[in-house]
């Protein structure tokens, strides 16, 4: 499982959906996608912008919504390099309703409650609910009993929302590289913690990237939480997806 990916100068050719497309050797499914304006969705990998701060793509192949079939297999296009011939489907009606199935038992599992949530607008989970048409998940809740954490003068850790993805596990760390953020125990007792003397002095630019870079709304900077009003957030105006810019084809949108 990789974090980062190296690429090659080899061209490798393969089709999605039908759409024979290049990309380089080296680079993953997903990433070969994005370059050609196909939309995967994800919400553990992140591709590395100016505006969330990531010198380099992460993928740490947690929570399985970008899965695809390659050659009939089923396989996460996040953490796949490519290769020649590859035939991939990704846009169809078995892999759209696993990729429903993945967003229901993500709500169902954690405490999720959009209308009280800072994040609502700009939250990638909330936006594939909507993408995938979600009403009513088809699983009980869990109503596990999650904790806030509120004691860092800058940053709110709610737990409830939290969706494991590693995300502020990988990306956020200090300047000398220590993590401010980790992984603790295993199944249904896993969880992230924070590592509460390191965050007690982040800088106000990392405490802004790390709740750009949380998908959800557990990561909330405090007093920025609604900087941003509602009707003018991320997913507003438009949904999900919408936004994959094919890098080769003179930035036509998917």
């Amino acid at each position: 499982m990789s974090e980062t990916i190296e690429t090659s100068s080899e061209i490798i050719t393969l089709t999605i959906d039908g759409q024979e497309i290049q990309a380089a050797a080296g680079q993953t499914i997903l990433q070969a996608a994005q370059k050609n304006g196909i939309y995967i969705p994800t919400l553990c990998a992140l591709h590395a912008t100016k505006e969330n701060g990531l010198e380099s793509d992460i993928a740490p192949g947690t929570c399985r919504i970008c899965t695809v079939k390659v050659n009939g297999r089923t396989m996460a296009a996040c953490t796949t390099p490519v290769a020649q011939g590859f035939v991939v489907e990704n846009d169809t009606e078995e892999l759209n309703d696993l990729r429903k199935t993945i967003v229901e038992l993500l709500f169902v599992e954690g405490n999720h409650f959009c209308p009280s949530c800072e994040k609502s607008g700009s939250c990638d989970l909330q936006a594939l609910a909507y993408r995938y048409q979600m009403l009513s998940p088809r699983f009980r809740y869990a109503f596990s009993s999650r904790e806030v954490n509120a004691e860092s003068p800058k940053l709110l850790f709610d737990r409830n929302r939290c969706i494991l993805c590693r995300r502020c596990v990988l990306a956020i760390r200090t300047e000398d590289g220590k993590q401010l953020f980790g992984f603790t125990k295993r199944g249904d007792k896993s969880g992230i913690i924070m590592d509460e003397e390191l965050v007690k002095n982040i800088s106000e630019e990392q405490a802004q990237q790390a709740m750009h870079i949380c998908p959800v709304g557990a990561i909330i900077r405090k007093e920025k939480g609604f900087d941003t009003p509602f009707g003018q957030r991320k997913y507003d105006q438009n949904p999900i997806g919408s936004e994959t810019v094919c890098t080769t084809c003179n930035g036509e949108k998917s």
